[in-house]
């Protein structure tokens, strides 16, 4: 038996070709969604954290697609070597079209791109103790019904891996089951695959018949059976997609807890990006999380809010039902409730945007105040402005954009319609109601109304009799 007297070099083997049936869906199954994310890439991730030589990446169906996904993750993509099984012949026949691009003497991790809540640490285990010997991931479960069992001989080895229907009634009783991630020596590997058939019901090369190969040369085979059996469990359909879904988020809410995030009910936050939280920040039930986000110290999200690519600075206030996507907001600043901030809105310290009111590449200064059932579009405002209920700024004529900038101090009367390129001069008035196209005057106030008339003896219209 040859023994190495240095770690050798790892390469990992993520097995990506299936179609899927079971989802019923034209998406590849490792593009399906979990976390804000495609399974695959939360596998990549836990590769990645190996450090490994070389990552190959088998693909089958729906190949296309997967590459141009990683088209998208450069991190991804400059990190793989691709492998095109053009025939779905099985694990084996999958693992084998990667052999000859193998790492000379390096150990192989076997991973799989379906099973996305894989620990970098479990892979690690494998790696570590497949330096000179098999070692195959294992799991006890409650019902083995379906998996392969593991049999071992009287030294605790693995001398067996039983598929379920080929199981006696002793072996059926045995609860501790095949997960499929396997890690060998390549040296060893690469034969044993090379002389695998698929003399089998299924007509398929299957990579668990390595294990008896591996026996049957004297080789140590070894079980590591993983702590959390949940990590090891794949998804082949929708039933399984969410059963991860939460058991993802329920990892990163206790995640956020032991940060010291105060959570209204850890059951109820979906964080499918970053959620990066400084101290004594409090979240309510309901919330979504996606992208990049970061909150500041004594942070409060009311519930039911949904933020996505936003920074939000030391004691801000997010009222219940309020959207943010790609907002950047400085100390204090009050949102919500129901408020939508857009792409481009960036708020100032002590800045409120109230219910009802909607912002878009908008700069509201400090202290400012859009408090209700506002549009506020292509603006700059500067500090301590005040813009009254049903305000809007008219900043697209049809074809363009428009900026309109208000000075510090300016109060804009309720009701009124910015009509962009427009400018509202510092410590401006304008009056309710009015319509403004032109340039108002720095302290001035500003009105523009149609004559009001009363008509003595109007009727109003009634309805024709048939």
């Amino acid at each position: 038996m040859n023994q190495r007297s240095s770690v050798a070099p790892l390469d990992v083997v993520v097995l990506a070709a299936g179609k899927g049936t079971r989802m019923r869906s034209a998406r590849p199954k490792v593009l399906q969604p979990l976390g804000g994310e495609p399974l695959l890439a939360h596998v990549l991730r836990a590769v990645a954290g190996l450090s490994p030589q070389q990552v190959h990446l088998v693909v089958g169906h729906g190949q296309a697609d997967v590459r141009a996904w990683a088209e998208t993750r450069a991190d991804v993509a400059a990190s793989l070597t691709w492998v095109e099984q053009t025939e779905q012949l099985g694990t084996g026949h999958a693992v084998r079209l990667s052999a000859p691009g193998w790492t000379p003497g390096s150990v192989i991790v076997i991973a799989y791109g379906d099973v996305p809540l894989i620990s970098s640490a479990t892979l690690a285990d494998a790696a570590r103790a497949a330096q000179a010997q098999v070692v195959i991931i294992t799991a006890r479960v409650a019902d083995p019904q379906g998996y392969g069992r593991i049999v071992r001989d009287a030294a605790g080895q693995v001398s067996a891996i039983v598929e379920h229907a080929d199981a006696t009634s002793a072996q059926q009783a045995i609860n501790e089951i095949n997960t499929g991630v396997i890690a060998a020596p390549a040296e060893w590997l690469a034969p044993w695959l090379a002389a695998l058939t698929k003399q089998n019901p299924k007509g398929e090369y299957y990579l668990t018949d390595v294990i008896a190969m591996a026996v049957a040369a004297g080789r140590p085979v070894t079980g590591l059976c993983a702590a959390d059996a949940a990590e090891l469990e794949g998804v082949n359909d929708r039933a399984q997609l969410a059963r991860a879904e939460r058991r993802l988020q329920q990892q990163r809410a206790d995640t956020l807890m032991q940060t010291g995030v105060t959570l209204a009910d850890p059951a109820r936050i979906d964080v499918r990006g970053s959620l990066v939280c400084g101290r004594d920040v409090h979240i309510d039930v309901g919330c979504v999380f996606e992208g990049q986000v970061e909150l500041g110290d004594d942070v409060t999200i009311g519930p039911y809010c949904h933020l996505r690519d936003v920074q939000l600075g030391d004691g801000a206030v997010i009222e219940s039902h309020s959207v943010l996507e790609g907002v950047v907001a400085e100390a204090k600043v009050h949102v919500g409730p129901f408020a939508r901030l857009r792409p481009g809105t960036r708020l100032a310290t002590a800045a409120k945007v109230g219910n009802f009111v909607e912002t878009k590449k908008a700069i509201v200064g400090p202290g400012s105040k859009i408090n209700h059932l506002s549009y506020v579009g292509d603006a700059e405002l500067g500090a301590d402005v005040n813009v009254g209920a049903g305000t809007i700024t008219c900043n697209y004529d049809g074809a363009n954009k428009h900026l309109t900038r208000i000075g510090d101090r300016a109060f804009i009367g309720s009701n009124s319609a910015l009509v962009a390129p427009v400018e509202i001069g510092s410590d401006a008035t304008i009056g309710a109601g009015s319509v403004i196209a032109k340039p108002a005057p720095a302290g001035q106030l500003t009105v523009s109304r149609s004559k009001q008339m009363s008509l003595p003896g109007w009727q109003r219209p009634t309805k024709h009799k048939p």
